[in-house]
């Protein structure tokens, strides 16, 4: 039997927290398993992202305090549980990745 409730929803961040609850089948050996989920609509944050990284001019100089990405509360959790956040060249290499370009708000590397 499977249970899963929601305990917690935050409208401002779209952050929703769930509680799973799975019961073992009696034939197995196997233990109940309890589950804490966090989920989070980020598709604002990709969309503002994609916005801004087109509005940015491409010949534009990049200070030194210029913002390079908005990255959704629950991405960054999971980064820093991966000690990515402490980690400045990791980091980097993360916000350079192809992959994570939905996060960006500008272009070039970081």
């Amino acid at each position: 039997m499977s249970d899963k409730r929601t305990l917690e929803y935050d409208a401002l961040t779209k952050t929703k927290t769930s509680f799973l609850f799975e019961e073992a089948s009696s034939g197995r050996e196997a233990e109940d398993t309890v589950v804490i989920q966090t989920e989070q609509d980020v598709t604002q944050i990709v969309e503002d992202n994609k916005r801004k990284r087109n509005e940015i001019d491409k010949h534009q100089k990049h200070g030194e305090w210029s913002k390079v990405a908005s990255i959704p509360l629950s991405v960054l959790y999971q980064l820093d549980q991966q000690g990515i956040t402490k980690d400045k060249k990791r980091f980097k290499a993360w916000l350079n990745d192809p992959d994570n370009r939905a996060f960006r708000t500008r272009g070039g590397r970081v």
